[in-house]
């Protein structure tokens, strides 16, 4: 039983009762799930997660005082705190772990103003292009129970994945990335001796070109522990996974670099293919930097086109 099992049913075996039986006038206001960090959230804890912030427990979500107060708020989570200390084997720490509590009553405004710098999710262009993946992950991923209320749905919906001006200018950054590195830089520095920056190059080349997959697949790429199993099970582009950990794997001997600049123009023709089924580019090119530059050109809105092709990277 994973995380998201384990949190569903202890939710319906303890938290459900005490919301009908005890709070049931907060009912109407009350959202009830399990989102935020941990690898749980994502559905990709296993034994070895099981070390460090595993336990029985669920986030049970509430709007503003302005709806729901903080006396009424405080008996929730004395209620909540009060519920069995172990399920199905599996006990609750007495202590929050680093960076605070991931279960118990939380207040929705504090959960995405903490999460993604906005308490209602409202983000400027600006807040997109800065915020980390992650977070915007963490914020959108778990499973959300019941939500009565509505307003924790509502925000999640919003944040669901970039706008597409974004994800534009995002996709153009990268593809520029995976051009000037792998198509271009990998054989130049090893034509120089300088194998460390032609390893580089390759980290930047996979590193980018991972990115633009999870893009061009609309999820959010996860912290970087995450990023292959996520790659693999979560995008249609799983089958490139071997290719990328290969490439960042190999050295760069005679035959290994031959090797590693095949499976660059492999992977780089993968992506091209994509751009095109999607009708993002309709560049005819096998330069991944012409297609970055028309993808740019795409962006319908003047201010995030015309500003450095980099700008969302």
């Amino acid at each position: 039983m994973n995380g998201l099992e384990l949190s569903r049913e202890y939710f319906e075996s303890f938290g459900r009762p005490l919301l009908e039986n005890d709070f049931g006038g907060l009912l109407p206001y009350v959202a009830v799930g399990l989102i935020g960090s941990g690898s749980e959230c994502l559905g990709f804890d296993d034994e070895v997660s099981r070390d460090h912030d595993f336990e029985p427990g669920f986030c049970i979500f509430l709007p503003g005082e302005e709806t729901v107060s903080r006396r009424d708020a405080f008996l929730l989570e004395k209620a909540y705190l009060k519920l069995p200390k172990e399920f199905m084997g599996v006990k609750r720490d007495v202590l929050s772990p680093v960076g605070g509590a991931r279960h118990g009553v939380i207040r929705i405004p504090e959960f995405f103003e903490k999460t993604v710098g906005s308490s209602d999710g409202n983000l400027t262009f600006s807040n997109w292009f800065s915020l980390p993946e992650q977070a915007l992950l963490e914020a959108t991923s778990g499973e959300v129970f019941f939500d009565n209320y509505g307003l924790l749905s509502k925000v999640r919906a919003g944040l669901s994945f970039f706008p597409r001006d974004v994800m534009l200018k995002k996709l153009a950054g990268r593809l520029l990335l995976m051009g000037q590195s792998g198509q271009y830089n990998y054989q130049r520095t090893l034509s120089h001796g300088e194998t460390g920056a032609a390893q580089l190059a390759v980290f930047e080349f996979a590193d980018s070109a991972i990115s633009a997959a999870f893009l061009l697949s609309g999820k959010y790429r996860p912290y970087y522990k995450w990023v292959f199993r996520a790659l693999r099970e979560q995008t249609p582009f799983s089958h490139l996974a071997a290719s990328f950990e290969q490439l960042i794997t190999a050295g760069n001997s005679a035959d290994e670099a031959a090797f590693k600049t095949s499976l660059i123009e492999s992977i780089s023709l993968e992506i091209i293919g994509a751009l095109t089924a999607k009708g993002l580019s309709g560049e005819k090119s096998t330069s991944l930097e012409a297609h970055a530059y028309a993808v740019n050109a795409s962006i319908a809105d003047a201010g995030i086109r015309n500003a450095h092709v980099l700008a969302a990277v």
